[in-house]
């Protein structure tokens, strides 16, 4: 054919072979480094990633029973128990913060650009987090400025019951149907309270009527009569029975007298009881509601 005929020979002898071998061995070596770099690679980051988890595992459990151990402490018995419940708290979070910045730091992450990422994250967590750091502040103040202490009772807003706890960022309060309320450090803090142990005597208070034909220093007499009965009642403080008002049907009367502040309860049931029984026994009338009514013929 034409085309074949003005062609130019090839002579394969003029081809040069010589290195064809040795660029696929040093292609192979080049193949076989970057298979053991990233064996190496896996390797590391696969014992790193298992020692992370372990550590993220027993650390996180280690704490766990530090702040077990902590509580039990004698050193840590010491410490009054509202600020006790506290520090142990904010040491728990604390710890377990540091354990994971650890881990980042095992699995490789630059601490640079992971404390910037915190300033940023923690800049934005802030904004997003007001009313937990305001819980956070609340704790404090209760812990330092100590407006009640674990175990007493007091009343906050709608709520009231005996102080269980008061952590990092709420407060634990029992109920005395014995139901768990939990409030917000922050409304405890910034609302006004009572605090019914604040002192080791409290004055009961019993309202009671009687019938205005009742004579009203029988009537007092048999309300102080009913108070000096009761062994709980506080003799050095003398019971006092006053008329409090004059209501429709009756002479409204309040017995005041006092008493330990855990016998409270007691001495307000049984008091009240026991008034019942002596107007019983003396026939002195706790009158119905009633209403006179008068009809005028024309």
């Amino acid at each position: 054919m034409k085309i074949l005929e003005n062609s130019a020979e090839i002579d394969i002898t003029d081809i040069d072979l010589s290195n064809i071998g040795e660029n696929i061995s040093n292609a192979g070596k080049i193949f076989d480094t970057i298979v053991d770099k990233i064996g190496e690679y896996l390797a590391d980051a696969g014992i790193n990633l298992i020692l992370s988890i372990v550590l993220l595992l027993v650390g996180w459990k280690l704490i766990n029973v530090l702040s077990k151990k902590m509580k039990e402490g004698k050193l840590f018995a010491k410490i009054e128990p509202t600020a006790r419940s506290f520090i142990n708290s904010a040491l728990s979070i604390t710890l377990k913060i540091l354990l994971v910045i650890t881990i980042a730091a095992i699995l490789g992450v630059p601490m640079t650009s992971m404390i910037a990422v915190l300033g940023s994250c923690g800049l934005a967590i802030g904004l997003a987090l007001q009313g937990s750091l305001s819980n956070i502040a609340g704790g404090f103040i209760l812990t330092v400025f100590k407006p009640f202490v674990v175990g007493d009772f007091i009343k906050s807003g709608e709520f009231e019951g005996t102080v269980k706890s008061i952590n990092i960022f709420y407060t634990k309060i029992i109920t005395p149907d014995n139901k768990i309320i939990v409030i917000p450090n922050s409304k405890v803090s910034d609302s006004a309270l009572i605090d019914y142990n604040a002192f080791s005597t409290r004055r009961v208070d019993i309202d009671i009527t009687a019938a205005y034909s009742e004579n009203s220093d029988v009537v007092k007499k048999a309300l102080i009569d009913a108070a000096m009965e009761n062994a709980k009642v506080d003799k050095t403080t003398e019971p006092v029975a006053v008329i409090t008002s004059f209501d429709d049907s009756a002479v409204a009367y309040q017995l005041r007298l006092w008493c330990k502040t855990e016998d409270y309860w007691d001495v307000k049931f049984e008091v009240t009881e026991r008034v019942k029984k002596i107007f019983d026994e003396r026939d002195i009338q706790i009158p119905f509601p009633q209403m006179d009514v008068h009809i005028t013929k024309e």
